[in-house]
């Protein structure tokens, strides 16, 4: 299935390439002068349920709050999220949070912040992001925008372990995030036979054939967030309202555009 997305930086609804948002070298694919309510309103109008506002920095709670009104209760919010803000996220409209940096320190997990935040926002509406990275042949969960790696390796006895701390699981593909140039296939068919939970693959889409390849790929049990090659984004390879029918066929219904 397709999951829909608004990427936020300084503000404004952007789509950038992953790998470079922390450097000086920052690479932006688009930028749109709609604001991100609108994007959310889009998507409540065709029904689009478990996409992802992503605060990319400080500078955007006022946009994300505003697309979390315009669609209560269809959206994930993540992006500087710990339990001390997390319920004001939910009563502003989140669905669920999305949390990654906040749980590690100096590269590893902090089990006690995990327990912490279980505890207070309940593990089903918990989404933990385990965005990664390849080093050899081996994933491993990048934070910090991507740009600090953690000791933690994306496998089966990860996913395993955290399963009973969160809902769902979203991982950005960091290294072919806003390239345009395909998905990660390895990945997509590891995270398909690992996880125990619902998964939302990111990274590297590029055409309508990348979403139907990630759902054959992870085995009905990945879904996809397609983001700069999107023509509601600018981009060329694909058609929002395709993906919008994708998700009616997948689910048996009729809603277009």
């Amino acid at each position: 299935m397709f999951r829909p997305c608004i990427d936020l930086h300084e503000g404004k609804v952007k789509q950038i390439v992953g790998g470079t948002l922390a450097g000086e070298d920052l690479r932006t694919n688009f930028i749109s002068e709609k604001p991100a309510a609108w994007f959310a309103a889009l998507y409540r109008r065709d029904g689009l349920k478990g996409g992802h506002v992503i605060q990319l920095g400080a500078g955007n709670d006022a946009e994300a709050r505003a697309a979390l009104a315009a669609h209560p209760g269809g959206l994930h919010l993540g992006g500087g999220v710990n339990a001390q803000n997390a319920p004001g996220w939910l009563d502003a409209g989140a669905s669920h949070v999305i949390v990654t940096s906040w749980v590690f320190r100096e590269g590893r997990v902090d089990w006690n912040r995990l327990e912490e935040l279980v505890k207070t926002i309940g593990r089903e509406r918990l989404v933990l992001d385990l965005s990664c990275r390849k080093r050899g042949d081996t994933y491993f969960v990048v934070t910090d925008r991507w740009q600090k790696f953690t000791d933690l390796e994306v496998n089966a006895r990860t996913l395993e372990q955290f399963s009973s701390s969160c809902a769902e699981f979203l991982v950005h593909a960091v290294d072919v995030e806003g390239l345009c140039r395909g998905i990660d296939r390895e990945l997509v068919i590891r995270l398909g036979e690992w996880s125990p939970r619902p998964m939302t693959y990111a990274g590297g889409a590029n055409s309508l054939a990348d979403l139907e390849e990630v759902t054959r790929l992870g085995g009905g049990q990945v879904d996809l967030t397609i983001g700069s090659a999107l023509d509601i984004f600018g981009g060329t390879g694909v058609k929002y309202a395709d993906c919008v029918e994708f998700n009616a066929r997948a689910s048996g219904t009729t809603k277009g555009t």
